[in-house]
């Protein structure tokens, strides 16, 4: 075969380094975003971060960035990343994300690093170890029930049972078997008269039942001896919501039941979960919506906008030996400029399309969740003229604070049902109304899926009974018969 050369041209779509950043960048949360611009800090010099006592360098960011738009871009260019700005080593400012905040005062402590108020947090092992080295017993006793200590699981029981437990005991505990086991259940009935009451149960019924022995003795009285039967042998049907069973086999009257039933539901099932680190995660809305004469108008959050500049220090150096073009600063410097102006691009994003979300939703901050409206990505996506994808990259893990909480972008979109005059009603005001309805349901006689379907039929929303389940599911609201109450 013949090898011979041809010339074709084609067109293709590039994505440049500064369009893949500002991609990654609109996906990004608020806490991810901090996280990558702390890399950047430590990877780029000439890039820094504006304390808030420091008047600001440059303010007129976005007048920048429109005088230097070009209008020669194309749209789908602008729907992802906006035109690219051209910049200059001898600009006389350099720019800066975000504005100047007033100093902030000596004696105020309300902006402390949160670990220096974070109280010390003690560990249920040491919780107890702390109680044995108080008591009274010899010293091997001690070792054996530190020894079923460790064998504890973060809620407090007895994960192992004690045969299991005998064949890991160390060395020192060596002994016929019947003899450890012995040891090993004596220790145990130390263990289980620690704080908290219900520590080193086996199961969640021992559990209960030890909380219940440890009542102090103004609470042992009838209602104390019902809720130790109930749970010792009741304790399946009390979960299950049947009263009937119970009262038949008890002989007991409702209120006695009723009584017994509170006793037992004041009880910790879990009685050392309250010692365990918790995982706090806090939500930085992006933006805040506020009524302003009758009108709900959205306005970035100013703390969660990074506020970045050039280091004028280097910037200023690159400028006096610019005649020495290998220099990698000048690299550093474009990169530094790029972040900004994308980050940038980025919070002009968030800010025009939640406005158009609560542009459309406004009868949701008037009048609650029962009055969202159906809303798609392609709705929103044509009123700011962006592509379905940017909308959706903007709408994930960003934040909206208004009076009635914080909602993410996504919650004020959903799927429509259908109405007898011809219209569509949201999947979130369905939800909405069946929270309210069984909210307002009587105890006794507690409404089903099919009952709610016919409610909503009523008032003109078509939906079926599997539709009503799935949605209360998806509330976490239990099925009618773990709702009724005596």
């Amino acid at each position: 075969m013949k090898q011979t050369l041809q010339l074709r041209l084609s067109q293709h779509l590039a994505l440049t380094p500064q369009l893949q950043q500002s991609i990654r960048l609109l996906q990004l949360s608020s806490l991810e975003l901090n996280e990558e611009i702390e890399q950047a800090l430590q990877e780029n010099p000439l890039l820094e971060r504006e304390e808030p006592d420091e008047p600001a360098v440059f303010t007129g960011a976005d007048d920048a960035l429109r005088q230097t738009r070009s209008e020669d871009a194309p749209p789908a260019a602008q729907d992802e990343r906006g035109p690219e700005p051209e910049w200059s080593q001898d600009d006389a400012d350099w720019p800066t994300l975000g504005g100047a905040r007033s100093p902030r005062d000596a004696n105020d402590e309300s902006d402390a690093d949160a670990g220096e108020l974070q109280a010390a947090v003690t560990s249920l092992r040491d919780h107890l170890i702390q109680q044995l080295a108080l008591s009274q017993l010899s010293g091997r006793e001690r070792l054996r029930v530190a020894f079923l200590i460790e064998a504890l699981d973060d809620d407090g029981y007895l994960v192992s049972s004690l045969e299991d437990l005998i064949d890991v005991l160390p060395d020192e505990f060596a002994g016929e078997p019947d003899e450890l086991l012995e040891d090993l259940t004596i220790a145990l009935m130390h263990l289980q008269s620690l704080d908290p009451p219900g520590i080193g149960a086996r199961n969640p019924r021992e559990c209960l039942l030890l909380q219940l022995a440890n009542l102090p003795p103004s609470s042992q009285g009838p209602t104390n001896a019902l809720a130790t039967i109930i749970v010792r042998d009741h304790l399946e049907q009390l979960a299950g919501r049947d009263y009937a069973r119970i009262k038949k086999a008890l002989g007991c009257t409702d209120d006695a039941l009723r009584d017994a039933q509170t006793l037992i539901r004041s009880l910790n099932p879990r009685p050392g979960a309250q010692f365990g680190t918790l995982d706090t995660r806090y939500i930085v809305p992006d933006a805040i919506v506020r009524k302003v004469r009758g009108s709900w108008q959205v306005q970035l959050n100013q703390e969660a906008i990074p506020r970045l500049r050039i280091n004028r220090l280097y910037a200023n150096l690159l400028r006096q030996q610019r005649s020495n073009g290998g220099s990698n600063l000048a690299g550093q410097l474009q990169e530094a400029k790029w972040l900004i102006k994308n980050v940038e691009q980025r919070c002009d994003t968030i800010l025009r399309v939640s406005q158009a979300i609560v542009d459309r939703q406004r009868a949701f901050f008037d009048h609650g969740a029962v009055a969202m409206r159906p809303l798609t990505l392609r709705e929103i996506a044509d009123t700011v003229s962006l592509h379905e994808s940017t909308i959706s990259r903007v709408t994930t893990q960003k934040y909206l604070a208004s009076p009635s909480g914080i909602h993410e972008l996504k919650y004020f979109f959903g799927s429509h049902v259908a109405t007898d005059t011809g219209g569509a009603a949201s999947s979130t005001a369905i939800r909405a109304l069946i929270k309210q309805l069984v909210g307002a349901e009587i105890g006794q006689k507690p409404l089903p899926d099919a009952r709610i379907a016919e409610i909503l039929g009523a008032q003109g929303i078509v939906v079926a009974r599997r539709t009503v389940a799935k949605y209360r599911e998806s509330l976490g609201i239990p099925p009618v018969n773990l709702r009724k109450t005596l």
